[in-house]
């Protein structure tokens, strides 16, 4: 004995038309298949949402990569990182970063300073033949910078210019006299 509900309509297959009005199976098979899509379809926009955020994720990890990468090798033109460098004074302090546009270890740099030359005057001066001799080339984009630094190192009445010049020249392999460096 099956307990059937007999006030539910029972309703029959459909019957098959020859108009092509949109009431065939096909046309119904369709419009099901669409309303079974639509939650698809609304699942792939999440997708293409955590596809964007993913994306979004992939791009700050690159940026944080490159970052990164920066740090340990600077990606910018020498010149651009020498200007960069330069103090508001006109000066240049030694670091790892004015080595590397020197093409020298800061461990090289320090152990060619002339033995009581300050280690500002030598950085500077060191920029100066680095300028001089290996970007005479671009020198109207550099000409106030070195004008700057020479006015700066005029100002510090530094002894031992002529030392710090003569191993500037040796550690760079350069020959700038003082009178080309403006100083």
């Amino acid at each position: 004995e099956q307990n059937v509900d007999e006030s539910l309509p029972v309703s029959a297959p459909p019957k098959p038309s020859s108009k092509k009005s949109g009431t065939g199976v096909l046309s119904q098979m369709k419009k099901k298949f669409s309303v079974f899509m639509k939650p698809h379809v609304k699942s792939s926009k999440t997708d293409a949402a955590n596809h964007s955020h993913c994306e979004y994720a992939k791009l700050e990890t690159q940026r944080n990569d490159s970052r990164h990468v920066e740090k340990k090798k600077p990606h910018k033109d020498p010149l651009l990182q020498l200007v960069s460098l330069q103090r508001a004074s006109g000066s240049w302090l030694l670091d790892a970063h004015l080595a590397a546009v020197l093409g020298k270890t800061r461990e090289d740099v320090e152990k060619a300073k002339p033995g009581q030359a300050k280690q500002e005057v030598w950085t500077t001066i060191l920029a100066l033949i680095w300028l001089h001799g290996f970007k005479k080339d671009q020198k109207e984009e550099w000409e106030l910078l070195s004008l700057k630094a020479a006015l700066w190192l005029n100002d510090q009445n530094a002894s031992f210019v002529p030392e710090c010049i003569a191993a500037g020249n040796a550690l760079l392999a350069c020959s700038m006299e003082i009178e080309a460096l403006g100083i």
